[in-house]
């Protein structure tokens, strides 16, 4: 029978949903009767909420799917609590998967999505229980440790790079005496591989941004300042990238120093926004120059009209690889993707343990960073370029491309 679930958790992409495509197509490979899907999560199916797949997708609907954002199945931000905190929870977990005869759990997700599949995992182990638990990388924060990088992260550099590219021949349209600076923030709280994206807009049709604040280095905000007051006095248009969670030497983020008022999450992250504006006020009121902030927000992970083909692969072979590994007797693991040592771009994919990577974030590396010039070297653009390759064309319904929607 190989009855098998698959949720997604946590921020959508602009694939996410080709992994679920992935783990449909290898689930009928196998022969498996059901194929069920969890309505928003771990925290749905708690509720009982859950679809069969085989009921709602055919060959066309899957085409479909590859070009829709966001969670088709509905996330969630749900923490699941450790054992000893709610027996309960667990208990009520593996009564839903018995009774529905599920063999195999598959958990789309980044950092805190493979920390349910480690939990779980544990859990079946100590308990003497049948089913295998398999998680698929996911985050447009590219922060997941020991896989080369995450399905998500090429299509939101695509679109981070492409509307770069815009706003520095926007901003560059006025000849003025004085510029306006023009200040980008970028998701990243603290791992900046979104906004290292910004450096894939230069090249021979755009001189790129002036300069890239990442969460690996701290921010002086002097030291920002100069370097704006500089760029001001050499040309008529001055572009930065940021990100969302750069923050001073005392910890503090740059957000807060414009609103030290800020919600947290499910899992205690607090919510960052407003850096840019923050930053453009501070650069208005104490120079006296035009300022214009721009945040990308969810735009950037649900560009789905702009996803890179690679991204959309490589999230559909993860889904798959998850669950031929079940099917192989695999549990407590995750899908990674290792890069051949070789001049061509070239992905095998392996399994690995999901207690070295539930809740560990991986930092750009050193030898990517330019810290002195804010900008990134030559390493990065060369690991970054082959994510962003290709595109997969919308399928246009009154001049705007069409998205499954669950029934």
């Amino acid at each position: 029978m190989k009855n098998i679930i698959v949720g997604q958790s946590g921020g959508p992409t602009a694939v996410i949903n080709s992994s679920v495509a992935g783990v449909y197509l290898a689930a009928k490979e196998i022969g498996s009767d059901h194929i069920y899907g969890m309505v928003h999560g771990i925290e749905g199916f708690l509720k009982g909420e859950f679809i069969d797949l085989k009921e709602e997708l055919d060959d066309e609907k899957v085409e479909l799917l590859k070009r829709t954002p966001s969670a088709y199945l509905g996330s969630c931000r749900y923490k699941l609590p450790k054992f000893e905190e709610a027996k309960d929870v667990y208990e009520k977990i593996f009564v839903k998967l018995d009774e529905l005869d599920i063999e195999y759990f598959f958990y789309i997700g980044g950092n805190d999505s493979m920390d349910t599949i480690k939990m779980l995992s544990d859990y079946a182990k100590e308990n003497g229980k049948k089913q295998k638990f398999v998680g698929i990388p996911k985050t447009i924060d590219n922060d997941l440790p020991i896989t080369d990088h995450c399905p998500g992260y090429g299509s939101a550099a695509k679109y981070i790079a492409t509307s770069i590219k815009e706003i520095i021949r926007d901003n560059a349209s006025f000849g003025v005496e004085k510029p306006t600076v023009c200040i980008v923030e970028i998701m990243g709280r603290h791992a900046g591989w979104l906004t290292a994206a910004a450096a894939l807009a230069k090249g021979d049709d755009c001189e790129g941004v002036d300069a890239i604040y990442l969460p690996e280095d701290t921010f002086d905000l002097e030291e920002f300042k100069n370097r704006i007051k500089k760029l001001a006095e050499e040309k008529n248009s001055v572009v930065i990238a940021i990100s969302e969670g750069i923050a001073t030497s005392d910890g503090k983020f740059v957000c807060e120093l414009g609103d030290s008022n800020k919600s947290v999450d499910a899992f205690g992250h607090k919510q960052l926004s407003g850096a840019a504006v923050t930053l453009a006020d501070i650069i208005h009121n104490e120079t006296g120059l035009k300022t214009r902030a721009i945040e990308f927000s969810t735009l950037q992970r649900a560009a789905t009209h702009l996803a890179s083909l690679t991204d959309i692969e490589e999230a559909i072979k993860v889904g798959y690889e998850a669950v031929m590994a079940a099917n192989r007797g695999v549990t407590g693991e995750m899908v990674v993707m290792l890069r051949e040592e070789n001049k061509e771009y070239k992905i095998n994919y392996s399994l690995y343990d999901i207690h070295d990577i539930a809740n560990i974030e991986k930092k750009i590396p050193s030898n990517m960073i330019d810290s002195e010039n804010k900008q990134l070297t030559e390493d990065y653009i060369k690991y970054a370029k082959p994510l962003i390759m290709g595109e997969l064309t919308p399928i246009y319904t009154n001049g705007l491309p069409t998205h499954l929607i669950r029934k």
